[in-house]
């Protein structure tokens, strides 16, 4: 009985070493959610802005029409897969690959060829795994990413639209809900969709272009992939570090209830242990007297 009292003394006590790491680590990604929400907050206006000019440029009728917002018959895509570096993070990963895995599976069923550009050692280690054509990948963004970082990978997928080796390009990232809620969504930036809806009839918008149409809309369409990318990174960011509090926070009050269980069986075994000491004392003491 001894033994077995020591035993689940020992175990509380690795729980309680365990228990002040995940709340060290709760306390931490609480600090980082913070500053990740001020820079995704800081972003989004921008990303809002240019979404919103290039869904005017896409329904415009300019004398030049740029490839990206030409719609075509979509036999080659190309997925960029924004995820984290690290783990501990929930399901947050695993959720948006998951996504992922149904969505190329559509796509495979379509007759279409997918080819992955990936963002992230999480999505890098998954898709070594299940396998996948991998023409791109970047890691150690850290908690602070900046464009530069990325921009080798989009050039990969630059390069591979304009040669016509893509017909299309989609994102695949987690959007930040709320603290509590991340949801993975997989959205299309290349060909480029008007968003821009009056009356259930579409708005047809006008520009002068300087120098010229072409290379006005050459840098504004690189501008906007790169800002879109820079943009599901920055709230990826924020997603992570919000899962990965939630995540310890729920592994810190587990620890607790499995401390309070180990105790109650401590005190029932320590007490059990007094009981069989008592007895064998009165029956060592009745033994004397008889």
């Amino acid at each position: 009985m001894a033994g077995a009292s020591k035993e689940i003394k020992g175990k509380i006590s690795s729980i309680k070493n365990t228990q002040k790491i995940t709340k060290a680590m709760e306390m931490v990604a609480a600090a980082k959610m913070r500053r990740a929400q001020a820079r995704m907050e800081a972003t989004r206006p921008y990303v809002d802005k240019l979404k919103r000019v290039i869904g005017h440029v896409a329904s415009a009728h300019p004398e030049y029409k740029h490839p990206y917002t030409q719609a075509s018959e979509q036999k080659k895509i190309g997925l960029l897969v924004i995820s984290s570096d690290r783990g501990l993070c929930g399901g947050l990963n695993n959720n948006l690959f998951r996504r992922c895995i149904r969505q190329i599976k559509d796509w495979q069923e379509a007759g279409a060829q997918v080819k992955l550009g990936l963002v992230g050692r999480k999505a890098e280690n998954f898709f070594k795994h299940v396998g996948g054509d991998v023409v791109s990948s970047v890691v150690d963004l850290g908690d602070t990413p900046h464009l530069d970082d990325l921009i080798g990978s989009i050039r990969v997928m630059f390069d591979m639209l304009d040669a016509g080796e893509l017909d299309a390009l989609y994102i695949a990232s987690n959007e930040f809900v709320n603290t509590m809620t991340q949801q993975p969504t997989i959205s299309q930036l290349v060909p480029i969709q008007s968003e821009e809806v009056t009356d259930k009839k579409p708005v047809y918008w006008d520009y002068i272009y300087e120098p010229d149409a072409k290379t006005a809309l050459e840098l504004l369409m690189r501008r906007y992939i790169e800002g879109l990318v820079f943009g599901a990174v920055v709230e990826n960011a924020a997603c992570e570090q919000s899962a990965r509090m939630i995540a310890m926070k729920n592994a810190t009050d587990n620890a607790g209830k499995i401390i309070k269980e180990l105790q109650l069986a401590y005190n029932k075994a320590r007490q059990a242990a007094i009981t069989q000491e008592i007895s064998e004392i009165v029956s060592g003491a009745a033994a004397i007297e008889g």
